[in-house]
């Protein structure tokens, strides 16, 4: 199986009724009937390449996927919550750091310290508007399953 390239999800428009969920993003659950936001590219697979194995290590590539936008499928599985990006975490970890010894740092690390929060916080803000993700297992109409996906490639059917 290939790596999935990252498309990154369009944010779902705010129901018209001020959808109280937040930015007007839904919780998918199974069985539930959805259809894929943007077309999502899936590449790298080899010929002969067992499960687990890694991309690539069997043979020549075997070709290139593509799932175009509006395919339908169900819902197999939610897997749960995705750990936030990496930026996400490091600005959290920073910020814990700032708040708790900033105050005893040296002028010049106090600097630097605020030079990374300042540079990591557009990503931060991002992902606290979008809120938490959830992963999912999608079973295509046309028999592709595509697993542990952003539930934000996704829209009600």
């Amino acid at each position: 199986m290939g790596a999935a390239q990252w498309v990154r999800p369009r944010p779902v428009p705010a129901a018209a009724d001020g959808d109280p969920g937040g930015a007007g993003t839904m919780a998918l659950v199974e069985g539930e009937r959805v259809r894929l936001l943007d077309d999502l590219a899936l590449g790298g697979a080899s010929v002969g390449a067992s499960v687990g194995a890694s991309v690539g290590a069997d043979g020549p590539p075997a070709g290139f996927l593509l799932l175009g936008a509006g395919v339908e499928g169900t819902v197999v599985r939610v897997t749960g919550e995705l750990p936030p990006p990496e930026e996400v975490r490091e600005y959290e970890r920073l910020r814990a750091l700032f708040e708790d010894y900033g105050h005893t740092m040296p002028a010049e690390s106090l600097r630097r310290l605020e030079a990374q929060l300042a540079e990591l916080e557009p990503s931060w803000r991002a992902y606290g508007e979008l809120g938490p993700r959830s992963s999912v297992r999608v079973r295509f109409d046309n028999g592709f399953v595509l697993d542990d996906a952003d539930a934000a490639l996704f829209a009600a059917a």
